[in-house]
């Protein structure tokens, strides 16, 4: 039996076929795209397409409750920005909405079925002190009060500790940047917010283009740890089919972009995953000169086999490869966001944490 997410990429490539279906295949394709976070998405293209003939009523059941869990979802992230929009309206500085906020005010395709909660802004890091307070005398409170959980996002990270609202329970991070000013890449946030585009109708704005795509790749593929690594490459090709069907120049301006702003390599694993599992329409040329990006060939290879043994996991794999593969990922996104300096005391401060508490349960 295929329990790998080899389904869920065929549904996601393919889905005028998912009528054909049987039970099996339905109940594996429900699980993953459920732990993948992107069962909305496959309701959406069943829609698109016209494909729930024959489709058994249960499995009908999951997609329509996806359905009304991401758009409630993204409903409450549209009151939540009009919140933030109110909180700020005294503050004299620009502040861009980041990844699912923009994705739904802009409504692009990538946000079709996507679940979104968190609010991500990116602001001056001069202006960061006065956004707080706002959002703080507007009724959100600090998730992290460990004293060393305020000094490490203060002083290492590239955003405030999370701030949740008391009442609604929601949640906005406020960037300064977009990765930890202590990792191996420095993108310089003044060109980011000098090239973003204001958002019609609002106080806000969003990354140009380009920048968002990169914002994106860095996202995934230089700060995370891909613990939903398809739901990170489906966002790739849609926001990659999406611009360069749009603008004329785009792919010019994302290489150009990427050089500029110290970001070609993660730029090259979304290029490259997204080609790989989804075939996303990279032109040749821009292909070719990702190579320049690519890293020598031992750790390319290594990446190349954990990321696929990752995205390819089935909700049942539980297999010695698939651990280690996610370990090596976690240990990744921890080396390129510190040096070794912070990140061995930050690790065993974690693990200490981990067993006091696990000692007090």
């Amino acid at each position: 039996m295929d329990y790998s997410n080899d389904l869920l990429i065929r549904a996601l490539m393919a889905p005028s076929q998912l009528s054909n279906y049987g039970s099996l295949q339905w109940d594996t394709l429900i699980r993953q795209g459920k732990r993948n976070g992107l069962l909305g998405r496959i309701q959406v293209l069943m829609k698109e397409h016209q494909s729930f003939s024959g489709v058994p009523s249960r499995v009908l059941a999951h997609l329509e409750s996806a359905r009304i869990i991401a758009e409630n979802e993204q409903r409450v992230m549209r009151w939540e920005i009009n919140r933030i929009c109110r909180a700020l309206e005294d503050i004299e500085a620009p502040v861009v909405l980041l990844k699912g906020a923009a994705y739904v005010m802009l409504e692009l395709p990538v946000a079709r079925g996507r679940f979104s909660s968190d609010v991500d802004i990116l602001v001056p890091k001069v202006s960061i002190a006065n956004v707080e307070k706002a959002l703080i005398d507007h009724g959100w409170r600090h998730i992290k009060v460990d004293d060393y959980d305020q000094f490490f996002y203060r002083r290492w990270s590239h955003e405030l500790p999370p701030l949740q609202h008391r009442d609604r329970g929601t949640i906005v991070d406020v960037h300064h940047t977009i990765l930890p000013p202590t990792g191996r890449l420095h993108p310089d946030p003044e060109k980011l917010l000098a090239a973003s585009m204001p958002l019609t109708g609002t106080k806000f704005s969003v990354l140009a283009p380009a920048d968002m795509v990169l914002h994106s790749a860095a996202h995934a593929f230089q700060d995370g740890d891909l613990t939903r690594g398809l739901r990170d490459v489906v966002d790739m090709d849609d926001l990659l089919s999406h611009f360069s069907a749009t603008y004329s120049s785009f792919w010019e301006q994302l290489a150009y972009r990427a050089d500029e702003l110290e970001l070609s390599r993660p730029l090259y694993y979304a290029l490259r995953y997204s080609k790989f599992y989804l075939q996303t329409p990279v032109p040749a040329c821009v292909s070719e000169h990702s190579k320049a990006w690519r890293p020598a060939w031992p750790a390319s290879y290594l990446m190349d086999a954990i990321v696929d043994r990752v995205i390819t996991a089935g909700p049942w794999d539980k297999d010695l490869i698939l651990k280690i593969s996610r370990r090596l990922l976690y240990a990744r996104a921890h080396w390129l966001r510190m040096r070794p300096h912070l990140l061995i005391p930050h690790l065993l401060r974690k693990a200490l944490r981990r067993y006091r508490a696990e000692g007090v349960a």
